[in-house]
């Protein structure tokens, strides 16, 4: 090919190349996840965008098949220049700062927002399937409910930066009227392998495991609210392999469109994953409930819980994974993977 450093990218479908599918933020959590189970299916003719500004995140993609890695600065750059041509099967787009503690609001509507925006601005010109991820952390404290029907996903009020973010892009999907045309996901509390860079915002399990192991304890934040007993608060806990599953199906099926919980659709409570950490590791269970951090109880969400009923009336036929299965499994993985 010609045109020197930036021909690589260009995806040709006249010169012979098989389209390909880009995987954003595919060296990080869930996106990793998606390159693995994708290579699996036998597929290596992907793209992937990210930044490495994490040793482990390299680890991630160690071994996997690809085509090609690329900046995610300098694919925005060629996305906004049209220099990716339109012949691609997909993009899915996991790239984004999850963070739920930064304060720079500025960068979550640069990062999150606007980066979205153009690539799906440029899919959808271009009529390629646009899977992105959304977040359960739009709902905010629940009083709207957590139901992926638009009348409520117009109402949410995110409680942070993260999830005002992800909240403003869905709207964008809605007020463009561009719902029937992609796929976003509300991810929920996902847990499971290749979380090693997330730091704080890792999963609980991932960072309790060692100590659980090492010492047999584990701290749990108090209630701050009466009707919720210390380690009763409730999420939706899914393991990262069920909602790759779910991520394969939008693939699959790109005639099904809008934006959907992704869930286990069971609120179960913090004390109860403990329980499954403990019995995993085969420790008896010790829990410290200690004091909430005060820039934390604002935000803190309290409870949630898909509602997953849009998603199974779309066809989506896979059980998932009940949470002391998946802990358990989560916890043979982290035997063998020291986190750094």
């Amino acid at each position: 090919m010609r045109g020197g450093k930036l021909r690589p990218f260009l995806i040709r479908k006249s010169f012979g190349i098989n389209v390909v599918i880009i995987l954003t933020g595919a060296a990080g959590f869930i996106g990793s996840c998606i390159l693995a189970r994708l290579n699996a299916l036998g597929r290596g003719d992907i793209y992937l965008v990210d930044e490495m500004n994490h040793d482990s995140k390299k680890r991630n993609i160690e071994n996997k098949k690809f085509k090609k890695f690329i900046d995610k600065k300098e694919f925005l750059k060629l996305v906004k220049s049209r220099q990716v041509d339109g012949s691609v099967e997909a993009v899915i787009h996991m790239g984004a700062c999850s963070s739920t503690l930064l304060r720079d609001a500025q960068y979550y509507e640069e990062n999150n927002y606007e980066y979205t925006k153009v690539l799906a601005e440029w899919a959808l010109e271009h009529r390629i399937r646009f899977i992105y991820a959304s977040s359960a952390a739009t709902y905010g404290d629940g009083s709207c409910g957590y139901k992926d029907d638009e009348a409520t996903l117009r109402r949410c009020k995110p409680l942070n930066f993260y999830g005002q973010s992800k909240q403003k892009f869905d709207e964008w999907v809605l007020e463009h009227s561009v719902i029937n045309q992609l796929a976003g996901l509300k991810f929920f509390n996902v847990f499971g392998p290749n979380e090693y860079h997330k730091g704080d915002m890792r999963s609980v399990i991932a960072k309790a495991y060692d100590r659980v192991a090492k010492e047999g304890r584990i701290s749990l934040f108090k209630s701050y609210k009466e009707e919720y007993k210390d380690g009763e608060q409730k999420r939706d806990f899914i393991y990262v392999k069920d909602a790759v599953d779910v991520v394969l199906f939008f693939l699959e099926n790109p005639k099904i469109n809008g934006i959907f919980n992704l869930g286990s659709g069971k609120a179960r409570t913090w004390n109860d994953l403990a329980k499954a950490l403990f019995a995993a590791v085969g420790k008896p269970l010790h829990i410290d409930y200690i004091d909430m951090p005060a820039h934390l109880r604002q935000q803190y969400q309290y409870f949630t819980e898909a509602d997953m009923t849009k998603l199974f009336q779309c066809g989506y036929k896979k059980i998932f994974t009940p949470l002391e299965e998946a802990v358990y499994d989560y916890v043979q993985y982290l035997k063998h993977h020291a986190y750094l």
